[in-house]
């Protein structure tokens, strides 16, 4: 081969040898293409050089494939075929090709032919990230848009690489949209932002491949909010202060404080304090305000001997924000003196000269006060001052201090109780009264169960989300405090376990992926329950939609449908049902059916799943039909497909007569010697049925003539004619029989006829007819012979004549024979003849037959 090149030599040398050979021909085959999927397994089949030239054949690179030297079919090598490896470099849009080189045939011709690795999905879109961080303003308008940095990459191609973006967990606050084919991705403000209610939103873009089987990823976006000034200073609506400094106190003393809030941050939340203009000169020479802290202090040591009340009116700016105003009335009192003195005996429990009283309780007596002093101020007495939920009732001269309601933490924690000494006028105006300020601080007892902002929550969560994401926050709120105020939040123990519940934060999320085809709703029960002693707990109820993605493929609940339907079915006639469910709802499993590439008269109506006949069926044309039945669903962003098998039988009807092939004509005859041996098979009748099963079994019957009336006789099955009885003198001559071929179908067997002629004759010569004898039975010839009367034959006028002419020479002959007889006779009387030895004494005369017959009419 090749000019005495070995064929089993080193490669090397022989592409060394092919490249300086005069002789070889380079076939550039720009033509010559294969393609194969990559990812196969290794033995698999890509393609054949066998139509290009006979045998031997070799590749020269075997790392991805290897050929059959003798059959030229290549495959693919362990090492399997990697589209995104092989072709790092290639843009979508370009094929991955991969060159290779084969020598063929005996002359060793060098053949350039191009393998296409096709993609399949095999790699999931990435993100560059795994957090997106964004932050926006909290008075940006609806419909601001974000742009979105960190598109995801998908190393595939064609559909398997065109992504499709959702995003998931934003709470109706954001949307997505996407522009230029995916390479603009922006996130969309749908509701007003406000920082103050909410900080930060969590949310996760979701990335999916057009892969027939999707693939996707995710990254969480993070979006804060960010502060604007949006809010102004304020104080509370209880933060009018009253203040008490005794005659005395020191320069610096705190006075009081003035507290105004601003639910904004940072600068936005700085908070200047500063007196009002309308503040007196008195007060201002007394008192100072910090303009940060909101301290009032004294501005020098207090000297007094008698009382004095100054109002302040404080003001709190805010950076663009008019001020709000609160006042504070500041007693001051004058100096101790000897005259009286209120001494105060605890009764409730107390701590540094401060009662301590649990919420709740009925009126309690908290402390007996005495008044002291010199006997000139016998008729003073002690007095509570301002509005407070306590009182001083007379006791023998003291004075008993108790609650007048039940009091309650979470409408005031502490109070301040002024007691002071009322007299007579004149008494006062010389000596300022004295006054005792007691401190009643009031302790939280857990009387409060957790409140739920909302008793009802309700979202929606498209399935197949991912582990672990929030899904909803709830938030309840205890009005206690400490132990009694801190929240844990816990499900219903018949909760399925899907679900988990954060106990601190109130986050509710999924464990797994959600199924919406195992369960559209949940339903679940969140409990609140606060760390008091017994706990009190609250429920809020938690409803979850599970939205439908068109995860699910079509299912046929056969692979093969099997139908049967007689030929003789009409046209739209109904064949069968075409059972097919998509557990998903909507377009999603909304199903199409259709027929890949037939032309079959066959029609699916997918509305009734229902398998028809668009035209007349003929089993003896084609009696199977195979077909491959296709579903499809309406589903985004790709549709996912089915495929069933459907083999239709056309059943046989009898509409089809049996065909008689042999005879070929009613004219046939057959010439019979009269020395046939009886049970000869003289003749065969052959014919066919296009039908099947019983139409098509065909059974032969004599209708003319029957019984005795023939020597011969036709085998029902075989059509077999045969000499039954021995051929006598009066059976020379013609015998027509009239042969019924009919069929055993149902309901009424269908039949032909066909008459058999035989001459029976000395002479082997042919035979003919000049006319088709003439049947005068019945018209109904479905029955079997032994039923069928016996017909009648018409004779016809030639042999009628042949008989005449017999009758006419047999009467001549026998006259003459008779007078012959008679002057023979007569002549022997007279003188009788001498015998001549080995004389016949008898007279043979021979019986001579016409060669031929033929009807005369």
């Amino acid at each position: 081969m090749g000019h005495g090149t070995p064929y089993n030599m080193n490669w090397a040398g022989l592409l060394q040898s092919l490249l300086v050979m005069l002789h070889l021909r380079q076939i550039a085959c720009g033509s010559l293409q294969f393609s194969v999927k990559e990812e196969l397994e290794p033995g698999t089949l890509v393609g054949s050089l066998s139509k290009l030239s006979p045998p031997p054949y070799q590749l020269l690179t075997n790392e991805y494939l290897w050929m059959d030297k003798n059959t030229g079919n290549f495959f693919i090598t362990e090492q399997k075929m990697d589209r995104e490896r092989l072709c790092p470099d290639e843009t979508k849009a370009d094929g991955c090709i991969i060159l290779q080189y084969a020598v063929v045939g005996p002359s060793e011709d060098l053949v350039q032919f191009f393998v296409v690795v096709e993609d399949i999905n095999d790699n999931e879109p990435r993100f560059e990230n795994t957090k997106i961080h964004l932050n926006i303003s909290e008075d940006a308008p609806i419909g601001t848009s974000l742009m979105l940095d960190d598109q995801a990459q998908d190393r595939d191609s064609g559909p398997n690489s065109q992504l499709v973006y959702r995003l998931r967990g934003s709470g109706g606050a954001f949307a997505l949209k996407v522009e230029e084919d995916g390479q603009l991705i922006m996130l969309v403000v749908e509701t007003a932002l406000d920082r103050e209610t909410l900080d930060m939103y969590q949310m996760q873009l979701v990335a999916a491949d057009c892969g027939a089987q999707p693939l996707s990823a995710s990254v969480s976006i993070i979006v804060t909010v960010t502060d604007v000034n949006d809010n102004c200073p304020s104080f509370s609506y209880d933060s009018l202060h009253t203040a008490t400094i005794s005659g005395g106190a020191k320069k610096n003393t705190v006075v009081t404080q003035v507290v105004a809030a601003d639910p904004d941050v940072g600068q936005n939340a700085a908070i200047v304090y500063s007196l009002s203009p309308k503040v007196s000169e008195r007060a201002r020479k007394l008192l100072i305000l910090d303009s940060h802290s909101g301290h009032i202090r004294l501005t020098q040591d207090l000297e007094r001997d008698s009382s004095e009340e100054l109002v302040l009116k404080v003001l709190a700016s805010g950076l663009h924000c008019p001020p709000a105003e609160t006042q504070v009335t500041v007693s001051l009192l004058p100096k101790a003196t000897q005259g009286l003195t209120i001494k105060i005996g605890f009764i409730a429990e107390h701590h540094n000269q401060t009662v301590v009283l649990a919420e709740g309780q009925p009126p309690t007596a908290l402390a007996v006060l005495e008044l002291e002093g010199d006997s000139s101020f016998k008729d003073s007495s002690l007095a509570i001052e301002g509005d407070v939920p306590f009182l001083l009732s007379p006791q023998s001269g003291k004075y008993l201090l108790s609650t007048s309601k039940a009091l309650d933490y979470e409408m005031k924690s502490e109070y301040h109780i002024s007691v002071v000494v009322q007299g007579d006028s004149s008494e006062r105006a010389v000596i300022t009264p004295p006054r005792r300020e007691i401190r009643v601080r009031v302790e939280d007892v857990n009387d409060n169960a957790p409140h739920f902002s909302q008793s009802h929550y309700q979202l929606e969560v498209e399935e197949n989300n991912e582990p672990g994401l929030t899904l909803q926050q709830v938030s309840a709120s205890d009005a206690d405090s400490g132990l009694n105020g801190r929240v844990t939040y816990t499900l219903d123990e018949h909760t399925s376990a899907v679900f988990k519940v954060n106990s601190a934060t109130g986050q509710l999320s999924a464990l797994v992926p959600l199924d919406r085809e195992q369960s559209s709703v949940y339903k679940l029960t969140v409990f609140a329950r606060d760390g008091g002693s017994p706990p009190l707990e609250s429920q809020a109820s938690v409803i979850i939609r599970v939205l439908d993605q068109n995860d699910n493929a079509p299912v046929f609940n056969t692979p093969h449908f099997i139908f049967f339907i007689p030929e003789n079915a009409p046209p739209f006639a109904q064949v069968g049902s075409i059972e097919v469910e998509d557990p998903d709802e909507g377009e999603n499993g909304n199903i199409k059916l259709q027929f890949e590439n037939s032309d079959a008269p066959f029609a699916v109506d997918s509305v009734q799943r229902t398998l028809q006949t668009t035209s007349k069926l003929d089993r003896e044309m084609t009696d199977v039909h195979e077909l491959y039945l296709v579903a499809s669903d309406n589903g985004y962003p790709v549709a996912l497909t089915s495929t069933a098998r459907v083999t239709v039988f056309i059943e046989d009807v009898n509409d089809n007569k049996p065909q008689v092939i042999f005879p070929s004509s009613n004219f046939s005859c057959l010439t019979l010697s009269p020395s046939t041996p009886v049970g000869t098979t003289i003749t065969k009748i052959y014919a066919i049925d296009e039908d099947s099963g019983l139409n098509s079994e065909i059974i032969y019957s004599v209708a003319a003539p029957v019984g005795h009336n023939t020597p011969f006789q036709v085998h029902s099955k075989s059509g077999n004619i045969t000499l039954i009885q021995e051929l006598l003198h009066r059976e020379m001559g013609m015998h027509h029989l009239f042969i019924v071929v009919r069929d055993n179908g149902i309901p009424t067997p269908l039949y032909t006829t066909v008459w058999i002629n035989l001459l029976v004759n000395e002479s082997t010569d042919q035979c003919y007819l000049d006319r088709v004898p003439t049947w005068t039975g019945r018209s109904d010839l479905t029955q079997s012979a032994s039923k069928s009367t016996i017909c009648e034959i018409e004779t016809p006028r030639s042999v009628q004549m042949i008989y005449f002419h017999l009758l006419v020479s047999m009467t001549v002959l026998t006259v003459a024979l008779f007078l012959t007889t008679v002057c023979l006779y007569l002549k022997h009387r007279k003188c009788p003849p001498k015998k001549r030895k080995g004389q016949a004494e008898e007279n043979q005369i021979p019986l001579r037959f016409k060669d031929k017959y033929y009807s005369d009419e």
